[in-house]
């Protein structure tokens, strides 16, 4: 992933899966719509070796594309599956997981709940810090809040900074208030016009957002 870019790019999440046979076809045809740099998969539980079987599925369709395939946790896998890294959730297990990881794979953070989590964060090494994902009840901070974390990153720190957008109508701020990537969450995938559609639209709202 790189932020070097003249407006953010698409980073999506998906839903918690078991079928990433079906999902394979699907995410293709989606990371194609847009400016996708890289696919968060989330897995439903199973044993280590179905998780790594479905994690190479939805690999196989995605890296031709040069976009990068991250697991929400479980860095133990991903050498063995193939994929580029791990989102990870809290300080702790950002820092659990940064040897399975380093040097030669992203070790993203999420779950950040206040500036001084964000801040270790960055000192701990990590490749990217997201703010306004889900908590586990699905609560989020009001946009206003997360446009003022976003904008505080992005003047004092150079570590790139992931805007999760809850709806299409938060991509623009979120963008505008100088997040590098704009993470799209499950709302996606239920968009009645379609999730290739939905990317695609974003990314042209991206690229009015950002002058």
């Amino acid at each position: 992933m790189n932020a070097q870019h003249t407006r953010p790019r698409l980073y999506l999440v998906t839903a918690e899966l078991d079928d990433t046979t079906s999902f394979s076809a699907t995410i293709d045809r989606v990371a194609a719509a847009g400016d996708v740099a890289a696919v968060l998969l989330r897995l439903k539980e199973a044993d280590e070796r179905t998780l790594i079987n479905r994690a190479k599925t939805v690999a196989s369709a995605i890296q031709r594309r040069d976009i990068a395939l991250l697991l929400d946790g479980r860095p133990e896998l991903v050498a063995r599956a193939g994929v580029d890294g791990a989102h990870l959730t809290g300080i702790e297990a950002l820092r659990t997981a940064l040897p399975m990881l380093k040097p030669d794979r992203i070790a993203g953070s999420g779950g950040l709940r206040s500036r001084h989590d964000a801040m270790l964060a960055g000192e701990t090494d990590t490749d990217y810090v997201m703010f306004g994902e889900p908590d586990r009840r699905g609560g989020r901070p009001p946009i206003e809040a997360l446009e003022e974390r976003l904008a505080w990153w992005a003047e004092l720190f150079q570590s790139p900074c992931i805007g999760y957008a809850g709806s299409a109508d938060e991509i623009r701020p979120l963008a505008q208030a100088g997040a590098d990537f704009i993470a799209l969450g499950e709302w996606i995938w239920t968009e009645r016009s379609g999730a290739e559609e939905a990317v695609a639209t974003a990314s042209e709202n991206l690229a009015a957002a950002v002058v």
